[in-house]
């Protein structure tokens, strides 16, 4: 009588003798157990293949390189992992740390962080993403913002207007845009001004952003690396701000790329010090700049200078720079709110985390 191989059989055969593309799935399933659904191999996309539950909760399931690139989901039981499509190239092995739960993250105070470089103390606003609690084993990238009282709540905005950081997030995530972050909002202080510029403009001053640079890379990130499930490498950490926060920002940067590979500079006061940002550029370095300003007083023709002094200095657009220039955009917080899904895109679009 003449057998006939199912799909399923004739995957696992080719897979034995050839090389395999492989998922391995990181998540605590309990009583429950991880398929895979798909658009190759004896799944579908409505229809899963169970994957081999292993040691440490991973589950793994694999193709045959023949087969070609693979999209996929994990699914527990009849749902289907949030966030976007995983796409896995032939003859690869990733890893994945999917979550199954609502797409909200929250947001938590941690009052009374003292800088001894700069005798003072404040809060970090912290928002854990939507898997952080439901999956144990995931660790994360880290994006560090100012001015971290407008960031979340608009009852502690300056004026009343939050940028929303939280709701833009969980939607990014959740649509598949972007990968899920940890951000540490840095509270400022009545030293503001002074903090986040560097030395010195001839009506503001300023010139303490040396000793806020080294509470950030000195004492904020080891206690966040400490404290907090994070990918502490430069790869996945990066620094953002807005009007001198993304001066701020910008140059911290430029100061530590073993630190931070992403800045975000939004609405940057390049005016800062008759343009002394702009006009004595270092080197090019290997971070990725994002900077932008609105056409309605918001200092475009600073930033569009940035810009051309950066393109001089050998960054690539689309590669280590971008920039928006934010049609009616202004100097606040609703005009950032509005854009701000373009830096947080391209920091970290959905699968380039490295774990």
């Amino acid at each position: 009588m003449k057998k006939t191989l199912t799909l399923a059989a004739l995957s696992f055969l080719l897979a034995a003798h050839a090389g395999a593309t492989t998922v391995r799935i990181h998540y605590d399933a309990g009583k429950g157990s991880i398929a895979v659904v798909g658009d190759k191999g004896p799944m579908t996309w409505s229809k899963g293949a169970s994957a081999k539950a292993g040691a440490a909760k991973v589950w793994t399931y694999d193709w045959p390189d023949a087969l070609g690139d693979i999209s996929m989901k994990p699914t527990l039981g009849d749902k289907v992992s949030m966030g976007g499509v995983y796409k896995l190239a032939a003859g690869s092995t990733v890893d994945i740390y999917p979550f199954f739960g609502a797409p909200f993250g929250k947001v938590e105070i941690m009052p009374g962080v003292a800088s001894p470089q700069l005798g003072n103390t404040r809060s970090l606003r912290i928002y854990y993403p939507p898997s952080y609690n439901e999956n144990s084993a995931k660790r994360y990238p880290v994006l560090y913002m100012h001015d971290g009282q407008n960031l979340f709540d608009a009852k502690t905005a300056s004026f009343g207007v939050e940028w929303g950081i939280d709701e833009t997030v969980n939607r990014l995530v959740a649509t598949g845009v972007m990968d899920e972050v940890i951000v540490v909002g840095i509270d400022n202080t009545p030293a503001r001004i002074s903090e986040y510029t560097p030395c010195c403009d001839p009506k503001h001053g300023g010139g303490k952003l040396d000793a806020y640079e080294a509470f950030i890379v000195d004492t904020v990130k080891p206690m966040i690396d400490k404290t907090l499930r994070t990918l502490p490498g430069k790869e996945n950490t990066a620094i953002m701000g807005s009007s001198l926060g993304g001066i701020a920002s910008v140059v911290i940067a430029e100061h530590h790329p073993d630190v931070f590979s992403k800045a975000g500079g939004v609405s940057s006061s390049f005016w800062w010090n008759k343009r002394s940002l702009v006009n004595n550029l270092p080197k090019r370095v290997p971070v990725k700049f994002y900077i932008d300003a609105g056409t309605s007083d918001d200092g475009l023709e600073d930033t569009q200078l940035m810009r051309d002094a950066m393109l001089a200095r050998g960054y690539l657009t689309g590669v280590d720079l971008l920039y928006f220039a934010a049609e009616g955009g202004g100097h606040n917080e609703k005009s950032w709110a509005a854009r701000v899904d373009k830096p947080l895109a391209w920091f970290f679009p959905f699968g380039s985390t490295k774990y």
